[in-house]
């Protein structure tokens, strides 16, 4: 007997993980553009179609007590970040973990900006296909327009944060979204990467974190239906404005992401696991 002590079987050690998300983090950046936009698309998509489940949860859940009715919309919403991982398509608020890559060398700075600005464009084109087709087929008028209520009262909450709070709403997101992601690497089967993603996902959204994808359906389905349909849906939604959405939402809940994930997860464990040990000059 060597004395060591083995690792069970098929279950990979911190250190195994950090490696795992490294190299995807690395396939990402260097992979073809039209890959990542085309799999960014899928992505903003299903974020999309997730917040479809996520409102439809919230109609009438007033009558429930205010924890449950957030927990059951964050465990609606988790189907959203499951589909991503489970296709390989490509989310911005992952892909912050490149910083690893970068950190270790491994690609340029060129290659991170160009992947966060391919998959940024994709998720966003993804999100507003969904919108369209929400609208078009009239979704919002469920339940006698609670359906488009709902939309439009979470957006003006969410334009109502000062570019503080949306900063650090969306570091505390992609905290836990990363996490999950990152968790999922050690999934050896459906199921347990379903679980790895389910509750941190469930985490975010039932406390109200900001995630900037997520955002991406919410404040233009909501401008639209202002635009459209305010009278009919009736209530005071003059906040939601472009400015809000873009300057006041948008802009600091992505910057915000690119901090919780790529800065506060991604190079955190990149120092612990992945960075260089530094050895001292041999003496004589």
């Amino acid at each position: 007997m060597t004395g060591t002590v083995s690792e069970s079987p098929g279950i990979p050690s911190p250190a195994q993980l950090a490696r795992a998300a490294e190299d995807a983090a690395c396939a990402k950046a260097t992979g073809r553009p039209l890959g990542s936009f085309l799999l960014a698309v899928t992505a903003g998509g299903y974020i999309a179609l997730a917040f479809v489940f996520w409102t439809t949860s919230q109609v009438g859940a007033q009558a429930l007590p205010w924890g449950v009715a957030r927990v059951l919309g964050g465990l609606v919403f988790s189907t959203g970040i499951v589909l991503v991982v489970l296709t390989g398509a490509e989310l911005f608020t992952s892909s912050t973990l490149t910083l690893t890559a970068r950190a270790s060398g491994r690609i340029t700075w060129a290659q991170l900006l160009r992947n966060w600005a391919v998959v940024y464009a994709g998720n966003f084109l993804g999100a507003l296909t969904v919108v369209a087709l929400v609208y078009a087929g009239g979704t919002w008028h469920a339940a006698d327009g609670a359906w488009g209520r709902v939309i439009l009262d979470t957006a003006v909450g969410k334009v109502g944060h000062s570019a503080v709070e949306a900063f650090v709403l969306g570091v505390l997101c992609n905290l836990m979204v990363c996490v999950a992601v990152w968790a999922a690497y050690s999934g050896r089967t459906t199921t347990d990467k379903v679980l790895a993603l389910t509750l941190p996902i469930a985490l975010f959204v039932s406390a109200g974190f900001e995630h900037s994808v997520a955002n991406m359906f919410l404040l233009p389905l909501a401008l639209l239906l202002r635009g459209t349909a305010g009278a009919e849906l009736a209530g005071d939604y003059a906040a939601v404005t472009w400015d809000a959405v873009l300057l006041g939402n948008l802009l600091p809940v992505t910057l915000g992401n690119v901090v919780g994930g790529g800065v506060m997860i991604g190079l955190m464990y990149w120092t612990i696991f992945r960075r260089p040990a530094r050895h001292a000059p041999s003496a004589g």
